[in-house]
């Protein structure tokens, strides 16, 4: 195939680039419906891994009301330790009691002392994505709220521009 000229089933256009200056902007807005994170718990302290349990993962409701989590959403959940993902479905623990407890077959890939990142996602018009809010939780050890951290998502033209000014990495945790 030639570069330039147009593709057959399958297989790729292809245009060489020379410098950064030729990268089109890869980004477009679109009447497509796109997937992003709206709430995430930020490092969350596994309590309890209940194998005899019917699936899910049990959240203390003060952590689900910060991030916007609502009971029986989809979540991915992410051992920091171990590396394992999986998806799940979230039901309401006791209030203030910190619970973070992973349910069914999902408990064979977390134990108790674990950390985990537990994150939320809607579909999203891709012409709401400017400016759209998306919520990190940070919680101490006991699983109790400390932060709440609130980005924008940027216009297509705008990707890159909050690290360029330092303001992604400012942070610490």
């Amino acid at each position: 195939m030639r570069e330039g000229k147009g593709t057959q089933m399958g297989q790729p256009k292809i245009r060489k680039i020379a410098t950064p200056g030729e990268i089109p902007p890869a980004y477009r807005l679109d009447d497509a419906r796109r997937p992003f994170m709206y709430g995430k718990l930020h490092r969350v302290t596994v309590t309890e891994a209940r194998v005899d349990y019917v699936g899910s993962i049990t959240i203390d409701p003060l952590m689900l009301r910060a991030a916007g989590i609502l009971p029986y959403s989809r979540v991915d959940v992410v051992n920091v330790a171990n590396g394992n993902r999986l998806q799940t479905y979230v039901i309401e623990g006791r209030e203030g009691a910190g619970d973070c407890c992973l349910n069914g077959a999902a408990a064979h890939l977390f134990a108790p002392g674990d950390l985990a990142i537990i994150m939320a996602y809607e579909d999203v018009p891709a012409e709401n994505l400017p400016g759209r809010e998306s919520v990190a939780v940070m919680v101490d050890g006991g699983n109790r709220v400390t932060e709440i951290w609130t980005y924008a998502t940027p216009a297509p033209d705008e990707v890159g521009e909050s690290c360029r000014h330092g303001e992604v990495f400012a942070r610490s945790a």
